[in-house]
């Protein structure tokens, strides 16, 4: 994909690693785990419409924002569970923001009934981070602290 380099490998302990995304002067890991519903709850991804957001979703993410992505992705027939990968370079409200809008657009250009009623979507959403647990983080601090020492040493003889 454009925008970012392959991922890299950062080692977090003796014997763990984790994923990293490498882009101009910056090395992330930023997932956020989103869901939204639509305006009053309303129960309308239903077959068919289930389908055809979760093309547009991703779509939508790859013709605005080349380096975002969806990691996974579940429309239950009232929200939406998403998990996106998000570069730090981009505030997860605008693309949030963006996803909400342009599919609200399709989804009512497709789909006569949602033409009417007002908001497609309810203002809003959830979001949480999603990364390393505290303990590995933690073992990486450490191991970090050691592997310091030990170049320290070497320096000294």
């Amino acid at each position: 994909m454009p925008g970012w380099k392959k991922p890299a490998i950062l080692q977090v302990g003796y014997n763990e690693t984790v994923e990293v995304k490498v882009q101009a002067h910056v090395a992330y890991q930023t997932q956020y785990h989103v869901v939204w519903i639509p305006k009053y709850r309303r129960r309308v991804f239903v077959a068919g419409v289930k389908e055809y957001l979760e093309k547009t979703v991703e779509t939508v993410i790859m013709d605005r924002y080349a380096d975002v992505h969806m990691v996974e992705l579940n429309v239950q027939v009232d929200h939406v569970h998403a998990l996106i990968e998000i570069p730090p370079k981009y505030a997860v409200s605008s693309v949030v923001g963006y996803i909400k809008g342009v599919t609200a657009r399709r989804l009512r250009k497709e789909f006569e009934y949602m033409r009417s009623g007002g908001s497609l979507w309810a203002d809003g959403y959830f979001v949480s981070t999603v990364g390393v647990n505290e303990e590995m983080i933690k073992r990486y601090i450490r191991y970090q602290q050691k592997q310091e020492r030990g170049q320290a040493l070497l320096a000294s003889v």
